[in-house]
């Protein structure tokens, strides 16, 4: 996706045209990039970038709207800035994403329909658990899986701030029944994302994730999603971490890099073997 030299002649719409629409290339400009493309032998965003006209991010820009790539550029402030995998799919860290979901998609989802909810479990506060589970439900979406991610965090929910949803309805209301399947909320600007918040706080939210209602939304989830991720409280905290883990049937642990003890986390991944859940794998969140 990085790589200037891809051509955009078999395209519907060049990256002159999409940067121009975008506000980020004069169109007095683009007769100057093609003099220099035909005379230096480059591609076009080789030959706008070395003549400092534009930078390889509005290229990485233009690439992603031509390949159909999720991809929000800096300007769009609908999401938080903490959405990494949206607004920069092309950093170390969401090269590291990549690799991790690469590695899930090995390790546990495939066509198996059994194999489709993944919570993410982690320690204490403070360890990145929704920063993961969030930014990984992004690069679930770009690969072109259709993607829910659901807070569960229903102590500390996070989620609602990421995607800047509304909390009005969430999860809580749909568990307490007071609302059906139009607690999913899809995720503007990024193709395949819904998401469910936590929704209005609740006196009672291990009760309320206890019940069967619970198991009902993902069995319905099963059958419209490719990929179901859970964002859980912190196990260390509460237990609701593994009533939703021994939902989903699988897990991956997070922990943080000089925030989180190997006691603790190794600790979880017992508790969750021992409920029969299945830990896929770790991260270490050293960001």
């Amino acid at each position: 996706m990085s790589n200037l030299a891809v051509t955009d002649q078999e395209n519907a719409n060049s990256i002159g045209d999409i940067l121009v629409l975008s506000g980020r290339l004069k169109t007095a400009d683009i007769a100057r990039i093609a003099r220099h493309q035909d005379a230096e032998g480059l591609a076009f965003g080789e030959a706008a970038v070395s003549l400092n006209i534009l930078t390889k991010q509005d290229i990485d820009y233009a690439l992603a709207k031509q390949f159909d790539y999720a991809y929000l550029s800096s300007p769009d402030i609908r999401l938080s800035e903490e959405l990494v995998a949206a607004y920069k799919p092309f950093s170390k860290v969401g090269e590291s994403l990549r690799a991790v979901r690469s590695q899930l998609l090995l390790r546990w989802f495939n066509q198996d329909k059994l194999r489709k909810f993944l919570a993410i479990v982690s320690p204490v506060r403070g360890d990145g658990r929704s920063f993961i589970a969030a930014n990984l439900a992004v690069m679930f979406a770009q690969q072109g899986q259709k993607t829910l991610l659901i807070d569960a965090n229903l102590r500390n929910p996070r989620q609602d701030q990421l995607f800047k949803l509304g909390k009005s309805k969430g999860l809580s209301v749909y568990l307490s029944g007071r609302a059906g399947l139009d607690v999913i909320q899809a995720v503007p600007g990024l193709n395949n994302l819904s998401v469910i918040v936590a929704g209005p706080s609740a006196p009672n939210p291990q009760e309320l994730l206890g019940k069967n209602t619970f198991r009902q939304l993902l069995n319905d989830a099963a059958s419209q999603f490719d990929i179901v991720l859970i964002d859980t409280p912190a196990a260390n905290d509460y237990s609701d971490a593994e009533i939703i883990a021994s939902q989903a049937g699988a897990a991956m642990l997070v922990a943080r890099e000089n925030v989180s003890f190997l006691s603790q986390t190794t600790n979880i991944a017992n508790r969750l073997q021992d409920n029969g859940v299945t830990v896929v794998g770790s991260i270490l969140n050293d960001d």
